[in-house]
């Protein structure tokens, strides 16, 4: 199952990357080929419960790729890691088949505590360089999540995303309008407290900055006319 798995993913690579010359090339000189090979050891030793020998092997790849994919992490086949650099996949993270990643992405959890705390990516989805998925929810099939794109939430199929935090500007292929609206699910609720509860504290902050300032301000003119007057 496992040279299965290796042989479809150097196949996405080959049929994916115009700049992959053939099979041969793109096993024995691509690191996001590499680090799954890795990876699809790691697991192997993870499902039968050895940790300590999974973890090191994944610290061994990302030593040699630059890309960092916990064992535990649930990869489907066909997927092309390209680049790959800087690409951190968490623990309870869930990649389908014929996914596209590209360097950079991060597929975060927002809590402590354990459980699912990882995205789901359907199949087929595309996450562009630099782009951060982070929280427990589902990304449809056929999605794509654009390059620096901040996703804090979940996506139906057949989504495009962009932005910070990412919104739909496509279904299907086809523009949404401005007043549109898709249906995403649930909101995670606990991480829009702590944003609300971050953006009061940053006001709050400001005010007593303005406070002081105009409080420092009135010294030194006090310090000037006592200066005059002795003067």
């Amino acid at each position: 199952m496992i040279l299965k798995d290796i042989w479809l993913d150097v196949k996405a690579v080959k049929e994916r990357d115009p700049a992959a010359r053939n099979s041969l090339e793109v096993l024995l000189l691509y690191q996001g080929v590499h680090a799954l090979i890795w990876h699809r050891i790691a697991h192997w030793f993870y499902k039968k419960r050895m940790f300590f020998i999974a973890r090191l092997i994944s610290q061994i790849a990302r030593f040699f790729t630059l890309i960092e994919i916990h064992p535990g992490a649930e990869l489907g086949h066909g997927i092309l890691i390209d680049h790959g650099a800087g690409v951190v996949i968490g623990e309870t993270a869930v990649v389908g088949d014929n996914c596209t990643i590209y360097q950079g992405v991060t597929l975060g959890g927002v809590g402590t505590k354990k459980g699912k705390r990882h995205p789901t990516l359907g199949n087929n989805v595309t996450v562009g360089s630099g782009a951060k998925i982070l929280g427990s929810f589902e990304v449809g099939d056929n999605c794509s999540i654009a390059a620096n794109a901040v996703l804090l939430q979940p996506l139906e199929e057949n989504i495009t995303a962009v932005g910070i935090p990412a919104r739909p500007v496509k279904k299907d292929g086809v523009k949404l309008q401005k007043k549109e609206k898709v249906v995403l699910g649930e909101h995670d609720k606990k991480l829009v407290e702590q944003i609300e509860a971050l953006q009061d504290e940053v006001s709050q902050l400001k005010r007593e900055l303005c406070r002081m300032e105009k409080e420092l301000q009135g010294r030194k003119e006090a310090e000037k006319k006592g200066e005059k007057k002795v003067g």
